[in-house]
């Protein structure tokens, strides 16, 4: 495995824990006020959606992308049946937030639907942004890359577009693995495979954004879970950032909103595109999960 893909699937999850403290908050001025710059990891405040959660853990997103990294390390494969199994002991007696998706598509299960029906109506980006390590398992294989990453969205996210904008994000970030710039990647991918599709749109509107400042950017697109909202804040980071992968993320915090979702998807892709080195040694060290998840790294094949 090539360091860049290691790097790809540590940023990914960095960007998550970066996010914890103010996730959710989506007022810039306040979380100014509450955490300054969030250059650090931070822990989340007494009464925010995470109050059960200690600096240096995940939100429930992140939660979700380690069931998705062991399941690939073990399996050695994107198994959708042992990921699904694994996501759902993740909730048995889970105390960190359960959102709109995932109580929906634990009903579905409870319903006896299957891991290819189960997934919730919802258009939240999240489901699309746990992705990087399939990006790892799967960078030799494109094809492969954007099928797995379509039906592990799909599983609790069915909205089609936000399926489809995981397979984009994939394609990117495997294009980045190989050399691209992550600007050109996006325009590339978008114009081999998404011509048709409302991701091309949404690429050009955060592509015409660079030169503006990104929390009013964010601010104008949505600062909301919804793709629609969030893709284009995501290109925009991605493209602004491109050379700095640090401040991508703490941008991408201090924009506010559903910064751990739109994180792990800047951080995934950047990260492919810098390495390891870009990034605060204390940013990992402080990661509740850091051994695991390079233990899990380890065995990817």
């Amino acid at each position: 495995m090539t360091e860049k893909a290691k790097a790809m699937v540590l940023a990914s999850f960095v960007a998550d824990a970066l996010s914890l403290g103010p996730h959710w908050m989506y007022d810039p001025q306040k979380i100014e006020e509450k955490f300054g710059r969030v250059d650090r990891l931070t822990a989340p405040l007494p009464k925010s959606f995470h109050k059960t959660k200690e600096k240096g853990q995940f939100t429930h997103y992140g939660d979700q992308m380690m069931a998705l990294l062991a399941s690939a390390a073990e399996k050695g494969a994107f198994d959708l049946a042992d990921f699904s199994a694994r996501w759902r002991r993740l909730f048995d007696n889970y105390d960190g937030y359960f959102d709109g998706a995932t109580k929906s598509t634990l009903a579905n299960y409870e319903e006896g639907k299957s891991p290819e029906e189960a997934g919730s109506s919802s258009d939240d980006l999240a489901g699309a942004s746990r992705i990087a390590p399939l990006v790892c398992l799967y960078r030799n294989d494109p094809d492969k890359l954007a099928e797995s990453a379509e039906a592990q969205t799909r599983m609790t996210h069915a909205d089609p577009v936000t399926v489809e904008s995981a397979a984009y994000f994939a394609r990117v970030a495997q294009a980045v693995l190989e050399g691209a710039a992550p600007a050109e990647a996006m325009k590339s991918v978008a114009e081999a495979h998404f011509d048709m599709s409302p991701v091309s749109a949404w690429l050009q509107k955060g592509m015409a954004t660079v030169d503006r400042d990104s929390v009013e950017v964010i601010g104008d697109f949505g600062r909301s879970c919804h793709t629609g909202e969030m893709f284009p804040g995501v290109v925009h980071l991605i493209a602004k950032y491109e050379n700095d992968l640090k401040e991508a993320l703490i941008q991408c915090v201090m924009t506010a909103g559903d910064s751990a979702a739109r994180g792990a998807l800047v951080g995934m892709v950047l990260g492919a595109h810098h390495g390891i080195d870009d990034l605060p040694r204390e940013w990992f060290e402080e990661m509740a999960a850091a051994e695991t998840i390079r233990s899990h790294l380890e065995k990817m094949p």
